[in-house]
């Protein structure tokens, strides 16, 4: 029913509200009818059978099972790098970047190496990438690894071309340890005794103590050496092993050994069975006892050797100051082998007098008071060592005022006396190891340093290496290929090439120059098949790995740096004819034959040294073409043709490897 305003109350003025009328029966709107059931049947609630089975709520069991093992993955390795890292002195991260590497270096190779590589313009490409990784892994990791940088780098007989320009830099160069490594080396290896008390200095004024510099002189991958006056008077050169060498060592040759046997199955090079050998020398390189017995084994030889006697020397170590990671050695003065202006340039240093400290020639005039290098010796960065320049003459420009032939004469005589006489060779004869002096006399006189790396020739092996130097020079074909196939190698003629530097033109066969001719659309099929090429060469170098001579790769390695210490001297000596006089004199000479045999090869070297008139002829030929700025001089005409020879057999040949 509908209510309607009607009338007020008077007594609390609410409207009364007063029914409507009804609108007719045929106006009134139709409505539906109500059904209670219904509506229950609308809103009723699912039965639960009706909803299924239920389902738990989700609870990413897996995505947390992955982040707890990524939890534990990054814990574990936080851990295990710092246990490393203070421990272990790192080894176990440097070995997981060499693994690392190896693996992406092989895989490269294993996609990319075919005449047309789909991810590379061509081969050179994968070999530039590949040798830019390895280099900064060296450089990375550093210590010993750049040792083997180096032995990678005097490789070029075997190394792609972009792998000798990469390495052409490969100086063995590094930081050097603080005070406080140094100080500890020194305190483990005497007992307990610090430097102070080891070698008699004082860093706080003692007037009666000795003087040490703790800021090195120079520093390398293995050791640093620091200058010392000791309280005798004596200067000393301190060799002392870096800290974390001792720890890197063993992990480093591993990780070595085992990307090689990697590589030499994967690749099918036969380079592993040459490893064993390699470590065992790095190892006695680090081992600074071993290096104090070599040195004074050589010194011994030379003073023995009437034609080096009084032109090489070999600095004194002293024992009681020597362990196996610190060495102690007299202090030399003199100029590096490749300071040509030094070497040449007039003497200012006095008539009758040589190089300071140099057979009787005083190391200062007047000498500086050690009281004064006392008061200087608090200061860490103090360089404490006199400068002795006064010989170079008061405007500066004075040098040795030598002859570059006879420094270069002694080198080549001293090395080859080594391999061929005394079968005990310095095998890293580079321009750091080698000092020269100028003698009271007026002549030259070399020194040598840094006695680590030796090999020891038997007695039969040095006699044939003698003869396959013999052989060389007089074109003996017969004897040549005798000698070489007992050292396992299949072709005598490219083994012979890259012994002398130069082509080997005694052979019966001729190689034809294929490079000739090659137009750009063939360029990258060969270079793909001089890779191939190069690869058929080095196994038949080797040969036999097991017949072949591991000596020889260090004495290989000695050879290619004499000859690249005379290019850049601008190839003064006759290097080819020196050491095949050496060889030959050798034979003569060998105690370990007999007195018939003796005097047989001592008439053959009589005609010998006839036939060496001809290597005269082409050096002086040599010299002329220089003189008139056509050459570099013998050394650098015979590379060239040696480079020319090599480029048949796949190989890039590149000797700078002392560039910059």
């Amino acid at each position: 029913m509908a209510f309607a305003a009607g009338r007020i109350c008077a007594r609390c003025s609410h409207p009364f509200l007063s029914p409507r009328p009804s609108p007719p029966p045929q106006l009134r709107p139709q409505r539906r009818a109500f059904s209670q059931s219904g509506f229950r049947t609308a809103f009723a609630p699912p039965t639960p059978a009706s909803l299924g089975k239920a389902v738990p709520a989700k609870q990413f069991k897996r995505t947390k099972k992955w982040l707890r093992r990524l939890a534990y993955v990054s814990l574990f390795g936080a851990l295990a790098y710092v246990v490393d890292k203070k421990y272990y002195a790192s080894s176990l991260t440097r070995c997981t970047r060499t693994f690392a590497l190896g693996l992406t270096a092989a895989l490269d190779y294993k996609i990319n190496f075919r005449e047309n590589p789909p991810f590379a313009e061509d081969v050179g490409e994968v070999h530039a990438r590949n040798a830019a990784k390895l280099f900064h892994l060296l450089r990375t990791n550093g210590g010993l690894y750049l040792k083997i940088g180096q032995a990678i780098a005097m490789q070029t007989a075997i190394l792609p071309p972009e792998f000798q320009k990469m390495f052409a830099k490969m100086f063995d160069d590094a930081p050097q340890n603080d005070w406080a490594q140094v100080r500890q080396v020194i305190m483990e290896d005497f007992g307990g005794r610090t430097p102070e008390e080891v070698f008699g200095i004082s860093f706080d004024g003692d007037p009666e103590a000795g003087v040490m510099e703790r800021k090195a002189r120079a520093s390398a991958s293995v050791a640093q050496v620091h200058w010392a006056r000791l309280k005798d008077g004596r200067e000393v050169a301190i060799k002392i092993q870096k800290q974390e060498i001792a720890q890197q060592v063993g992990w480093d040759l591993w990780a070595f050994k085992v990307v090689t046997k990697i590589y030499t199955w994967w690749f099918d090079i036969p380079l592993y069975t040459l490893v064993p050998y390699i470590t065992e020398r790095l190892l006695l390189e680090c081992d600074f006892q071993n290096e104090a017995q070599n040195s004074k084994r050589m010194a011994e030889f030379v003073k023995g050797e009437p034609r080096l006697r009084d032109r090489v020397y070999i600095p004194k170590v002293y024992d009681d100051l020597t362990t196996t990671r610190v060495m102690t050695a007299e202090w030399i003065e003199g100029v590096r082998l490749w300071d040509k202006d030094a070497l040449t340039r007039p003497w200012k240093g006095g008539w009758r007098t040589g190089s300071p400290g140099c057979h009787g020639t005083p190391l200062d005039p007047p000498q500086t008071p050690i009281t004064t290098l006392q008061q200087r010796a608090r200061s860490y960065d103090e360089e404490l060592k006199p400068d002795r320049n006064y010989w170079r003459g008061k405007d500066g420009k004075g040098g040795l005022g030598l002859n570059l032939k006879e420094v270069m004469t002694t080198m080549v005589d001293l090395f080859s006396a080594q391999m061929f006489l005394w079968g005990y060779v310095h095998c890293d004869p580079h321009p750091g190891n080698i000092f020269v002096r100028r003698l009271p006399n007026g002549r030259s006189e070399l020194v040598l340093i840094d006695h680590g790396l030796y090999i020891h020739m038997s007695p039969k092996f040095r006699h044939q290496y003698s003869l396959f130097w013999k052989s060389l020079m007089t074109f003996d074909n017969k004897t040549l290929k005798e000698v070489v196939s007992s050292w396992g190698v299949n072709n005598a003629e490219i083994f012979a090439s890259a012994t002398l530097m130069r082509p080997y033109e005694g052979g019966d066969h001729t190689v034809a120059n294929r490079i000739k001719g090659i137009s750009e659309a063939e360029k990258k099929k060969r270079q793909f098949e001089m890779q191939q090429a190069m690869r058929k060469g080095i196994k038949e170098i080797l040969g036999d790995e097991e017949k072949w001579p591991r000596e020889l790769i260090f004495i290989g390695r000695n050879m290619r740096i004499v000859q690249g210490n005379n290019q850049y001297l601008g190839s003064p000596v006759n290097r080819i004819k020196i050491t095949g006089n050496w060889a030959s004199r050798a034979l003569a000479e060998d105690r370990d034959l007999s007195f018939s045999e003796r005097w047989k090869n001592f008439g053959s070297h009589l005609i010998f040294k006839i036939v060496l008139l001809a290597t005269d002829a082409y050096f002086w030929y040599s010299k002329f073409k220089q003189a008139l700025g056509r050459g570099k001089g013998m050394d650098d005409d015979m590379e060239q043709q040696m480079r020319r020879m090599a480029k048949d057999y796949g190989i890039e040949m590149n000797h700078s490897v002392f560039e910059g």
